[in-house]
């Protein structure tokens, strides 16, 4: 007999998988390992008003997941939601909440004591009077979409480092023109530059990762520590930034949004980098000064930029970053990938599994950090 906790893992296992157009067999304890997901501290069962969960209100993508859910956790009450609507009207007498931050639902639900996000970018939820408080704990998907968006930010640095940028729009105009327009007149190896990582978490540490397999050198910046992998030349602080940039002939902007990082990257950030280097940024839009940023291309500070967020989001019609050359713009899409998705699953059943059981989460956000 497959036990309910068992029985849900493989649920979500095979939800992963129906979801995925390209799915491959996965091994789930694999999955969660490669990411490095962190164990919360406390067991779940230890958390103040935990017990097994009566009701549980899940955002679905359609209605059989609910069904699977119910016949996967007897005793427990499953509900599948689709929208805000719907969640608001079964809230009340939940225990759980998976796939919503909303601060009404949160103040309706006076029985919640677990919120589980999708995704991982969390500052508008960390606010929140029972995040805050610690009355609901709140987890996130960190590190789900790492290996995408550090992807992205390689095909990005890659696209501009070998002029396919210029290229393609030239491709677009009929036009056969080798000179890309840099000052050197000439394409740039990646082997031997240096990339400077700023913010060396789950997306920060697949970059530098990335970047070290194509022999480039790696600097990187973390918040409060020091540490990272052997592949890491050096890794500073936060208060470091600006000096590293001096080296770097690209940067890869990973950073989370908090009110420490809100803003950082800003005129005298883009001064301090190579007017030959690249900006990559694929954390959060509001860390760089947007003005700045499109001054700094106006200037010739720096050679251009990839962009998968922005400030403010979307990007308005007939803002000067559309136009402006040697800047590439995709629309907050790095992170998404057939096996995002399945490690999306895959991390959702096991902190059910885990908070069913009454053990720790993983991904627990600290409010207080705003990650």
């Amino acid at each position: 007999m497959i036990r309910p906790a068992k029985a849900l893992f493989l649920l979500f296992l095979l939800l992963s998988c129906l979801v995925s157009q390209a799915a491959e067999p996965v091994v789930p304890e694999t999955v969660l390992a490669e990411l490095g997901l962190r164990e919360y501290s406390v067991a779940s069962r230890d958390l103040p008003g935990w017990k097994v969960p009566g009701k549980i209100v899940v955002r679905t993508l359609n209605p059989k997941q609910a069904e699977s859910l119910s016949s996967a956790l007897p005793g427990i009450e499953v509900v599948g939601v689709q929208n805000l609507e719907q969640a608001s009207a079964e809230i009340a007498d939940a225990d759980v909440l998976l796939g919503f931050c909303d601060e009404t639902l949160l103040q309706q639900g006076k029985k919640l004591r677990w919120l589980q996000v999708y995704w991982a970018g969390v500052e508008n939820c960390v606010g929140l009077e029972k995040i805050q408080s610690g009355e609901v704990i709140m987890t996130n998907g960190q590190r789900i979409g790492s290996p995408a968006l550090a992807e992205h930010s390689i095909a990005m640095m890659m696209m501009l480092m070998r002029g396919l940028d210029v290229h393609y729009t030239k491709q677009k105009e009929g036009v056969w023109q080798r000179d890309v327009g840099n000052p050197e007149n000439t394409f740039i190896e990646l082997s031997g530059r240096t990339v400077l990582v700023l913010g060396l978490g789950g997306i920060g540490t697949q970059a530098a990762k990335r970047a070290h397999a194509l022999g480039m050198r790696v600097l990187a910046t973390r918040g409060s520590r020091r540490e990272g992998p052997d592949y890491i030349e050096y890794v500073g602080l936060s208060d470091e930034t600006n000096t590293l940039a001096k080296q770097a002939d690209v940067v890869i902007n990973t950073l989370p949004l908090t009110e420490r990082t809100r803003g950082m990257l800003d005129s005298a950030f883009f001064q301090s980098m190579k007017p030959s280097a690249y900006y990559i940024s694929v954390g959060r839009g509001a860390t760089t000064v947007t003005g700045d940023l499109v001054a700094a291309l106006e200037k010739g500070e720096i050679a251009g930029v990839g962009l998968d967020v922005v400030d403010p989001e979307p990007l308005p019609a007939g803002h000067p970053l559309w136009s402006m050359p040697r800047v590439i713009i995709t629309p907050h899409a790095a992170g998404r990938s057939d096996r995002s998705i399945q490690r999306l699953f895959i991390l959702v059943g096991e902190n059910l599994k885990r908070y069913v059981a009454g053990d720790a989460l993983l991904s627990v956000v600290d409010p207080k950090r705003g990650y």
